[in-house]
């Protein structure tokens, strides 16, 4: 758009200025830029300041576009000072927060406001300035704004990223009158540093809450679980871990039907947290509902929420379903491509993954890791060992991924699963990381059903150096013993659990009946 602003008048300049788009016309903004130069008004504090916030601030080039214009300033006042302080808060530029506010604290004709302080006070806590956040909150009081509610707000993110749990919400008590705004604050601060307890404390106490209270909770409670592979050995937790997790899911579709309850329409944000509950819950019926929600009120599913309603559907073990929804999706990405090849290994159909896998390659998408971890499962599931370290290896030599741990653990499943546990072994002793007993577990089990006695005494050495006192590594090598009819080990390692007071966990699953997931023991 060519901008014809030679006869604008002070006012036609601010109507473009406000009507600009940051996307696609900052050449716009430049031009007025060079406007006001021509007419001399680029010393216009009112004006400037609205520019600036014009800027597309995304791009470095722009920030320091940016910066120039605001140093040229002959005297520029607090609102055009917090509009550049703002800008490089935006842009995660936090340290540059810092020397500027100690600039304007020097300016002795112009006064701090509240807005001056919540930004620099953001920045401290964003930036891990510890030292300096304490000392700017000391500033807030003497200046006589230990009460602004806008400052304190800031005050409370700010501790909360510090970790000063205790400060924040001293701070927070001091309010008179805390917003919505301010709850939600400290609410999303708690579930960000997994503080669930006290974020619940938080979300009952509020008389008021809206749709972002209620998704920061949901989303709170889903992503708090366990994330790991699953349907492999390589990744068993242990059962009080997994207990936990279940209460968590759970916790977020009670909260959901609590939403739905009080009126508030769920919107992407939510029903993707929930889908991702009802997959870690396996609660196939209840995804179904959110499932038809969508459909119902229309809710455009992106890739985002195709992804999550893949990943639901594999979960619950509806593979058909995750397909649909895979093969309807008119663009995929890397991570709805992950989804499903994880699915289909996850659940025994190998080939297909595989498959999967190049046919993502041939409409040149590269790989990630979570990709490599579903090809290697379905390496492991259909018995593929050459196939295992060809795609291992070309992780790296080919796609340019450093193999992380759970890669390794998946070459050690493959390779014990098909019965080569000098390999596994190999690969345990060889790895680039400190192997965890999840791996040293998985080569365990494959001992327990090769019969070698020898290799499963040193992977219950390991596991005991990094789990003490979990009873199913005792139990595992105990059974070893006692299938090699070695009896006197097996005595002796079940006297040391009893010795040491290691009970076995009694076995649990879930079950969903009408909408409603419950908790089934061995024994029940």
């Amino acid at each position: 758009m060519q901008v014809n602003i030679t006869s604008l008048s002070r006012q036609k300049i601010m109507s473009i200025i406000h009507n600009s788009k940051q996307a696609n016309q900052f050449h716009e903004i430049l031009q007025i830029h060079a406007f006001l130069i021509k007419t001399s008004l680029q010393s216009n504090n009112f004006i400037i300041t609205n520019l600036l916030r014009k800027f597309p601030v995304n791009v470095p080039e722009n920030i320091r576009y940016a910066r120039n214009v605001f140093d040229e300033m002959p005297s520029p006042d607090t609102f055009l000072w917090n509009t550049m302080i703002r800008a490089y808060l935006n842009t995660q530029n936090h340290v540059e927060c810092l020397p500027l506010f100690i600039k304007l604290r020097r300016q002795e004709n112009l006064e701090l406001d509240s807005f001056s302080l919540s930004l620099v006070v953001q920045a401290c806590g964003r930036s891990g300035f510890v030292k300096n956040g304490k000392t700017i909150h000391t500033q807030v009081v003497k200046l006589g704004f230990g009460c602004d509610l806008f400052v304190q707000t800031g005050l409370v993110e700010m501790y909360v990223k510090f970790g000063c749990v205790v400060f924040a919400r001293k701070v927070f008590g001091e309010m008179k009158d805390p917003d919505l705004v301010s709850y939600n604050v400290l609410l999303a601060e708690y579930v960000r540093i997994r503080e669930m307890g006290l974020a619940r404390k938080v979300f009952d106490s509020m008389l008021i809450r809206d749709l972002v209270s209620w998704n920061t909770m949901i989303h709170g409670y889903a992503s708090f679980v366990h994330m790991g592979m699953s349907a492999s050995t390589v990744c068993d937790t242990e059962m009080a871990v997994e207990l936990y997790d279940c209460n968590m899911s759970r916790e977020a579709l009670r909260l959901f039907h609590e939403m739905q309850l009080g009126k508030f329409l769920p919107d992407k944000i939510t029903v993707v947290s929930v889908l991702s509950a009802c997959g870690d819950l396996g609660a196939l019926d209840m995804g179904k509902t959110v499932h038809k929600y969508i459909e119902k009120n229309q809710i455009e599913v992106d890739i985002q929420l195709g992804t999550s309603l893949v990943n639901m559907y594999a979960k619950c073990g509806d593979i058909d379903n995750a397909s649909k929804v895979f093969n309807g999706m008119k663009k995929r990405d890397v991570s709805l491509w992950s989804a499903m090849i994880m699915g289909l290994a996850n659940h025994g159909y190998g080939d297909a993954a595989l498959g999967h896998f190049h046919t993502m390659i041939s409409e040149g998408l590269k790989p990630n890791g979570i990709t490599f971890i579903g090809v290697l499962s379905a390496c492991s599931h259909i018995g593929l060992v050459d196939d295992g370290w060809k795609y291992f290896n070309s992780m790296h030599d080919v796609y340019g991924l450093t193999p992380k741990i759970k890669h390794y653990g998946c070459m050690v499943d493959i390779l014990s699963r098909a019965g080569e546990l000098d390999a596994a072994r190999d690969v345990i002793r060889n790895m680039p990381f400190e192997p965890d007993a999840i791996i040293w577990r998985t080569l365990l089990g494959a001992c327990k059903i090769f019969k070698n006695v020898e290799l499963a005494e040193e992977a219950t050495n390991e596991i005991l150096t990094l789990e003490a006192h979990t009873h199913e590594n005792y139990v595992l090598l105990s059974n070893i013993y006692s299938e090699a009819k070695k009896w006197d080990e097996a005595i002796t390692f079940r006297s040391k659990m009893e010795d040491i007071r290691i009970h076995k966990v009694r076995g649990s699953s879930s079950i969903e009946v009408r909408r409603a997931v419950h908790d089934i023991v061995s024994g029940d």
